[in-house]
This record gives C-alpha cells, sequence and structure tokens, in this order.
C-alpha cells in the first residue's frame, strides 16, 4: 500500500448503484494511477454481485468517473461489458474520436458517488485511517457500509410499521 503514515495514502474506488448505496469497493495505493484499478473493482463486484446460482443481481449500465479514468482501453472495455462510459474527456485530447459521446446530463449525477465518499469522510476512523495495515482499512470502511445499510433498513422498516 505504499509508504505508510504520512506517505502516499491510500485511494478507494468505490461502486455504487443510482441511490448511493455502495455495491463494492477497492483499496489501492495512492501513487497507483485510477484507471489501472477500473479491471479490478468491476471483476470485484462481478464476483460479489452474483447469487449462488450466477444470476446477476446488479450490474451497471453506465459508469461514470473523472478524468483520472480516462483512456481509451478503458472506453473499449467498459464497452464490451456492456457498460456506457460517462467520463469526460482530458483537455489534450480529440473528442471526436471517442467511441461514445459524452452525456454531460448523466454526468452531473456523478455527484451520488461524490456524497457517498463524503458521508465515508465522516466516519472517524476512515478519515484519519487509525489503521496502519490495508486490510484493516478495509474492513472499517466495510463495517462503514455495514452501518449504512442497517439504517437504510431500519428506516425502511420503520416506514412500513407507519
Amino acid at each position: 500500500m505504499g509508504r505508510s503514515r504520512g506517505g502516499w495514502g491510500t485511494k478507494i474506488h468505490i461502486l455504487c448503484d443510482a441511490h448511493g448505496h455502495p455495491l463494492h469497493f477497492h483499496l489501492s495505493a495512492g501513487q497507483i494511477h485510477d484507471q489501472t484499478m477500473v479491471d479490478t473493482l468491476l471483476c470485484g463486484a462481478d464476483e460479489t454481485l452474483h447469487d449462488e446460482h450466477g444470476t446477476p443481481m446488479a450490474w451497471p449500465v453506465a459508469l461514470a468517473g473523472d478524468k483520472g479514468y480516462r483512456a481509451n482501453w478503458v472506453d473499449q472495455y467498459l464497452l464490451e461489458l456492456g457498460i456506457k462510459p460517462i467520463i469526460p474527456s482530458k483537455e489534450n485530447e480529440d473528442r471526436s474520436l471517442r467511441p461514445v459521446a459524452f452525456d454531460k446530463a448523466a454526468y452531473r449525477r456523478r455527484s451520488i458517488i461524490e456524497c457517498l465518499i463524503g458521508w465515508l469522510k465522516e466516519s472517524r476512523r476512515i478519515a484519519t485511517r487509525f489503521e496502519k495495515k490495508a486490510i484493516n482499512f478495509g474492513a472499517m470502511v466495510k463495517l462503514a457500509f455495514i452501518h449504512r445499510y442497517l439504517r437504510l433498513s431500519a428506516s425502511c422498516a420503520i416506514s412500513d410499521i407507519a
């Protein structure tokens, strides 16, 4: 994970649904480029988003990311998986050469993942990174996700009773 305590840091790559509910995440070292984690994140999500019979429970129709995820191979990879890439072009590249037109309206919904990350940073253990090892830090992220789903299920149960 790179140098610890004051070193390069850690990046959290998160996949969420349209409502901001986390589906899967992957940790990487702070010095690793974002686009190298697209394959790892989607393969991990593929394993966790299928039931015991192999039936997909959820799969992204579109994937929005910032310019750090922009590469031609990422566009091709997502299109082969049937996922529409919603990643803005970099300043120095020709936008007309991309296989998919950029959907600005859909990109505005990227704020959903930004709100999820903002919520995640409200957890003190995650924001300050008390854990030295990545496996322990990942466990804290999972615990935060579990807490989010428990609060969601509790609010659904209360609305069902009322």
